[in-house]
């Protein structure tokens, strides 16, 4: 068995080895095309203005973009994993944030005060705007919920916040009927019992475990132990920049922190964690955003281009970030890092990542096949409408398709007709024979081919898509090349899986995954730069294809060691915490 196992890895990988070498040797017969009319850059007079091209103010532009690049690629991401673990330092990182983000703000300001505004009415100034006004409100949060003591360690090993709030009103004379009608002659739940501490509830005068002792009415005792700064000052220390801890400026805060009921905290923590969630993606937007603001790409019709492009290779894009998130153990709690489940009181039903995948590709053909025909709206569907709509139909089917062989209860029904085979009870067979009855070992884990097969048919259909220009041509291949390469790779994921599924709940970090990773990401960057204006600005730039593809190359790498690092910033994080404990 083992001996064929290894044989039947050796074709696969033989196989996915040749389809990775057209992409790997893609440029030597693609540079021999030769050059259309498409390919050459127009004159200058008839290529609009750029900020790419306009010298005036270079270096405030530059240091904009190097700042922005500084907050949101390498400060904020640490800081949401630091958040999400509830770290001391989320404030410590958030305000550096704030303040390399404010500085790059005022150079933006400086430069769109001096310079002409070429592209009139864009996206990116209004949506920067936004996304700072996102992050500073929930740094504000943040440290209102610190002075409150919600992510105090106390608070959180006592239990939710709205659990811990002693104002909830309860009327005296409400607890004086309730100390009528029910007697006391046990003592307090946080009393443990042992009476050799001091100043415990056993050595108290108001103890209720002797029956000596006055009644003590129940009004006078606190339901709950409030929270009170003073209970935690090393951690109020550690976690407060000391401007905050004492002054002025501290007892205001600690007096707005004061006046929220357990309600409008419940509001507060939940946008707050929504944020720490959304806030890398509305990001990523925004950086798209002031790339096309720069290059003055997809004005007028061309918009239509420019969002079938981009958000479809943000899509893939991200859908590589999962994957290397996977990979490195993150959603490892839900068995998505390629993991048995860990078991926990109160276990609900979770989807599967294949599920999720299934039904992302799902919903992305269902929203967008309305959404082919509006570059030629109020016009005939043309052939290539229509070619772009069978691959959303695709999507569609793949997706329903995925969803329905990640159901448990197709499964089921799939296999009443073996059950109904079944005359025997289990008792009468042999020990070699039950085997026979239990599920395979596979079951409990996801092997649908079906996300990486949909994936890997548009990356075939894109590569031999006819385009206008060598250039664009070439690009397209390039990206439909990474897709096929990363479909295969998850290929090779699903037979290591088969061959040998997981045993523990430890991410067993399949290395095909990387290699999945790797071609999502730059496929889908080469993806976006595959729309029709953005070729035609490296036409005008003079640009080759390899040039955006080496380029590419080498920031996701950078971007892939950047990922793991950030993922082990957050497990450092939960580890010096739980030591706080």
């Amino acid at each position: 068995m083992k001996t064929l196992a290894t044989s039947f890895l050796t074709v696969v990988a033989s196989v996915a080895v040749l389809g990775l070498i057209p992409t790997a040797l893609a440029h030597g017969d693609d540079m021999k095309m030769e050059k259309g009319e498409a390919d050459k850059p127009l004159p200058e007079d008839q290529y609009p203005p750029t900020y790419f091209a306009l010298a005036d103010h270079r270096t405030t532009i530059y240091g904009h973009i190097a700042l922005m690049v500084l907050a949101w690629v390498f400060i904020l991401p640490p800081a949401v994993m630091l958040s999400l673990a509830r770290s001391r330092y989320t404030l410590a990182a958030q305000f550096a944030f704030a303040a390399v983000n404010g500085v790059g703000l005022l150079l933006g300001t400086v430069y769109n005060a001096s310079t002409p505004d070429l592209y009139p009415n864009n996206a990116h100034h209004k949506l920067g705007w936004i996304v700072t006004w996102i992050v500073g409100a929930q740094a504000l949060i943040g440290l209102l919920a610190r002075v409150a003591g919600v992510f105090s360690r106390k608070a959180r090993l006592a239990g939710p916040s709205h659990e811990r709030q002693s104002f909830i009103p309860v009327s005296t004379e409400a607890m004086a009927e309730h100390e009528s009608c029910y007697p006391r002659d046990s003592r307090f739940s946080n009393d443990s019992g042992q009476g050799t501490e001091r100043h415990t509830e056993s050595l108290r005068s108001h103890s209720l475990s002797g029956t000596e002792s006055p009644p003590i009415p129940m009004r006078d005792v606190p339901l709950h132990k409030e929270f009170q700064p003073h209970d935690d000052d090393d951690d109020f220390e550690t976690h407060m920049p000391k401007v905050f801890g004492s002054g002025a400026a501290g007892s205001a805060l600690r007096k707005v922190a004061g006046m929220m009921s357990s309600t409008v905290w419940r509001g507060f923590m939940f946008a707050y964690n929504v944020v720490d969630r959304t806030i890398l993606l509305l990001g990523f937007v925004t950086i798209c955003t002031g790339v096309i603001t720069y290059g003055r790409f997809f004005e007028g019709h061309e918009i239509f281009s420019g969002l079938a492009h981009w958000i479809k290779g943000g899509i893939f894009f991200w859908l590589g970030l999962f994957t290397l998130g996977r990979w490195a153990g993150s959603f490892g709690e839900l068995g998505w890092a390629w993991n048995v489940r860990p078991k926990q009181a109160g276990q609900n039903w979770r989807p599967s990542a294949e599920f999720v995948e299934s039904f992302l590709i799902f919903f992305y053909g269902s929203t967008n096949i309305f959404l082919e025909h509006l570059g030629n709206w109020g016009g005939e569907y043309s052939a290539q409408d229509l070619e772009h709509i069978s691959i959303t139909v695709l999507f569609i089917g793949g997706g329903l398709f995925g969803m329905l062989v990640e159901s448990t209860r197709i499964r089921e029904l799939l296999n009443v007709t073996v059950s109904d085979a079944v005359q025997t009870p289990e008792s009468t067979y042999r020990d070699e024979e039950r085997s026979e009855l239990r599920e395979p070992e596979t079951y409990p884990f996801s092997m649908n081919p079906i996300p990486a097969l949909v994936i890997l048919l548009l990356g075939i259909m894109m590569s031999s898509h006819t385009q206008e220009s060598m250039i664009s041509s070439m690009i397209h291949k390039q990206w439909g090349q990474l897709l096929t390469g990363a479909s295969f790779a998850r290929g090779l994921s699903y037979v290591l899986t088969y061959l040998k599924p997981p045993k523990s709940i430890y991410p067993s970090r399949p290395p095909t995954e990387i290699l999945t990773s790797f071609g999502l990401l730059s496929g889908g960057i080469i993806f976006m730069a595959s729309a029709s204006d953005t070729v035609n600005g490296m036409i005008h730039y003079e640009l080759d294809a390899m040039f955006m593809y080496t380029v590419t190359m080498g920031l996701v790498g950078l971007l892939m060691a950047w990922v793991i690092i950030v993922v082990a910033i957050k497990g450092w994080a939960v580890g010096k915490e739980r030591m706080r404990a």
